[in-house]
């Protein structure tokens, strides 16, 4: 036994060894190398200027690039964290220079300096972590007027999703006519990504639409980035998951293996590890960096709308069948948490055991995992008056605000009889957490986001104010620092064509936030 599989390694090592030597002998760079042994110096000069003209000599950036490229995952989070310590170093020096009544001698500022680092940044991880909440709601100031939201980037059709990358630079949108954007926060300037070929789509492990598709449809339904910024992941219509590199902008990979449209996608904070959910009631799990499979999650009764996941290997879904569901990895177990009248439409993480959820009856649900029912509800949150005066917002607005002295009297059942919640427009179609905070926001299709703060310790929510924005939202994220609020808007909603404001514009709109 030994001796054939010796036999079969160096059989393999010998295909190996060929194949090299004739992509050496077809590679223009290694024929140069053989003029240099064979020719004399001029030879030499003109072969490197040829190298030169065809752009391979390397410096500056390029040569930057490709040393990131070559780190290695602990590599890259050793140079970062070093980064990190030596940027807040510098602010502790020119704070300490600042102080000129100082009287310690240097050795002490040094100690005292590295300790309140060392706090820092282990302030910083519990934050991350989810152990540690931020209370900054009560730090946010309600905008002028004048400070609504702002149009950022433009969509010929209503936005299904957007995503914020983890240093709050950079932004993804996505559309239901299958155009994905990569914008800046703060210009808005964009690019779009270019859709491969069919070809192309098939060499990268996409195969044939069947059932009732008959071809590949562009058409977005979820997008999400990876924490190191490095990928992109979407998916919609097609029944596949793309990966995308957003250095490059270009696809490197297409997941098969859903059955119906992939309807959420999120990544592992800190990790590759991308889950996926669909119509077909699975969630799948992939690993961007090695580009492979990895498991299936089933017990979903109906579609899966939305799927999240913090850095604790834990997932939460949320799907038609009125669950959400609370999947422990390691364990290889999971929670059923059941709404009592209505059907769950979006839900996310406020922290590890706690979570929100909205309703397609206008409810927001504040659960804990000790509990199977909502520690919490606001019901009517997201109130749909039919139009009676055009509000100075719109131009032609076909919704009014609700205002904020309304706000009181929808907690806990109390709804008003002349509100409508039945209808599409008061679905709460998205929900978001500033991550490791007590600040929340919602959005529906009555013509207003509005922000909540959450109490952990009082176990429920309590209304901030709404801002005014016409159309369907279909997609909240917050900025890690809490200074803005990004929403994707349409004129339908992102599942279907319930409704349709002809009003609303089409595109990603975002709202400064000030914090006290």
């Amino acid at each position: 036994m030994k001796y054939n599989n010796s036999k079969k390694k160096a059989s393999g090592s010998k295909g190996f060894a060929k194949g090299k030597r004739s992509s050496i002998n077809e590679d223009s760079f290694f024929e140069s190398k053989k003029r240099r042994k064979m020719n004399d110096e001029d030879t030499i000069i003109d072969s490197d200027l040829e190298s030169e003209e065809e752009g391979k000599p390397l410096g500056g950036d390029e040569e930057e690039d490709l040393e990131l490229e070559a780190e290695t995952p602990g590599e890259a989070r050793k140079r970062m964290a070093t980064e990190l310590i030596e940027k807040i170093r510098k602010m502790e020096r020119k704070e300490d220079e600042e102080d000129e009544d100082a009287e310690s001698d240097e050795g002490e500022k040094e100690g005292l300096r590295d300790t309140r680092i060392a706090n820092i940044l282990q302030q910083e991880q519990l934050e991350e972590s989810g152990r540690v909440k931020r209370l900054i709601a009560s730090k946010v100031q309600k905008p002028e007027t004048a400070d609504g939201f702002q149009l950022l980037v433009k969509h010929r059709h209503s936005v299904t999703a957007v995503a914020l990358s983890e240093d709050d630079l950079k932004g993804y949108s996505a559309s239901k006519d299958g155009i994905i954007t990569h914008w800046d926060v703060e210009s808005g300037k964009g690019e779009k990504y270019q859709w491969p070929s069919e070809q192309l789509l098939k060499s990268h492990g996409a195969r044939d639409p069947q059932g009732r598709a008959t071809k590949h449809s562009k058409h977005v339904l979820a997008l999400a980035v990876s924490s190191d910024g490095r990928y992109l992941a979407s998916g919609g219509l097609d029944r596949h998951v793309h990966l995308w590199d957003t250095r490059t902008r270009e696809h490197i990979q297409a997941f098969q293996g859903h059955k119906g449209p992939v309807s959420c996608l999120t990544f592992r904070q800190g990790t590759s590890e991308l889950f996926s959910g669909s119509f077909d009631r699975t969630i799948k799990t992939w690993n961007a960096e090695d580009r492979t499979y990895m498991s299936s999650l089933f017990g979903h009764q109906s579609e899966v709308l939305t799927v999240d996941c913090l850095r604790k290997e834990r997932v939460l879904t949320v799907g038609r069948d009125r669950s959400m569901q609370l999947w422990k990895i390691p364990e290889e177990s999971r929670l059923v948490f059941r709404a009592s009248s209505s059907s769950l439409e979006s839900g996310c993480f406020v922290s590890n055991d706690e979570f929100l959820t909205g309703s397609d009856d206008g409810s927001i649900e504040f659960w804990n995992m000790l509990r199977k029912k909502p520690v919490f509800i606001v019901k009517n949150a997201h109130a749909y008056h039919p139009p009676s005066a055009s509000h100075k917002y719109f131009e032609t607005s076909e919704i009014d605000r609700i205002p904020n002295d309304h706000i009181e009297n929808l907690e806990n059942g109390n709804q008003n009889p002349e509100s409508n919640c039945s209808s599409a427009h008061s679905w709460v179609s998205s929900v978001s957490v500033c991550r490791s905070s007590d600040l929340a926001a919602s959005g529906a299709g009555n013509g207003c986001v509005r922000l909540w703060a959450i109490g952990s310790e009082t176990k429920s929510i309590q209304p901030l104010f709404d801002l005014p924005l016409a159309g369907f939202v279909n997609s909240l994220a917050f900025a890690k620092s809490g200074r803005f609020l990004v929403a994707g808007v349409g004129q339908e909603p992102r599942l279907g064509r319930w409704g349709r404001l002809p009003a609303a514009r089409n595109g990603v709109a975002i709202q400064s936030l000030k914090l006290t």
